[in-house]
């Protein structure tokens, strides 16, 4: 499941200027795997961030998409000793950056927290939505699926895009509207590559979010109160026994 996940790209760009136009090329490795069969190199090029002409590994000649671009690429498909320079790119440049990419970060790979909740949607045909929250994972690749009562749910659906954090980690969010039935049982699942198995979180519909706030608050004033009137009692105690008592007549 891990590798699923894992799809990157490397970039390296060379910029030329001349007379207010611009020029530049954009070389790039995409892969999956450290493995040769599984990185393709490509390289373009660009005039006024208009694509003339590229060279794919995985084609293993050049073509143009524009009229500059298709000359180029014909004159440039005749030179065979630069044809096989560019394509020993994919070997001497990408797998060997690859192979750093997957020893120092890829497979650094951090699993993610979910918290699931409930709101009221503003403005829906279904009286309910649970929002199920995933922070704190890397890479960014990641699937967010609901399970009502063992089957995958499909519509109603909605998510956010992978959010960066800023930190290297990411964050998503999906939501989920839906009209509740008795004694059903509704899950997030998070697929990600830092996982060995799906993680399955369950929502506890017994009592509103809202409600349990309620009387988690109430909980703890009861139990600040029992603390502080016993400190009381005790304060009274003491002073109690210091005191000198004076007979009256």
């Amino acid at each position: 499941m891990a590798s699923s996940f894992l799809c990157f790209t490397l970039l390296f760009i060379t910029i030329y200027t001349a007379d207010g136009f611009l020029e530049y090329s954009v070389g790039r490795c995409v892969f999956n795997s450290t493995e040769l069969k599984d990185i393709e190199y490509i390289k373009s090029y660009y005039f006024n961030k208009i694509e003339d002409v590229r060279f794919s590994s995985s084609v293993g000649k050049y073509v143009g998409y524009t009229e500059p671009g298709l000359k180029y690429a014909e004159n440039w498909n005749k030179d065979t000793a630069q044809l096989a320079a560019m394509k020993a790119q994919k070997e001497t440049y990408c797998q060997h950056n690859i192979g750093n990419w997957y020893n120092n970060i890829l497979t650094k790979s951090a699993p993610p927290t979910v918290r699931l909740r409930s709101m009221t949607p503003l403005s829906s045909h279904h009286p309910a939505m649970l929002v199920c929250s995933v922070y704190d994972f890397f890479p960014s690749e990641i699937k967010v699926s609901w399970r009502r009562d063992g089957q995958e749910v499909s519509s109603d659906v909605t998510s956010t895009e992978e959010m960066a954090d800023g930190d290297w980690y990411y964050q998503v969010h999906s939501h989920l509207e839906y009209t509740p039935r008795s004694g059903e049982k509704i899950s997030c699942v998070v697929e990600h590559a830092s996982l060995k198995e799906p993680l399955r979180t369950d929502w506890d519909p017994s009592m509103p979010e809202s409600e349990r706030n309620k009387l988690a608050i109430g909980a703890s004033g009861l139990i600040l109160g029992l603390i502080l009137s016993l400190a009381g009692f005790i304060y009274y105690k003491r002073k109690a026994r210091g005191r000198i008592l004076v007979p009256t007549n």
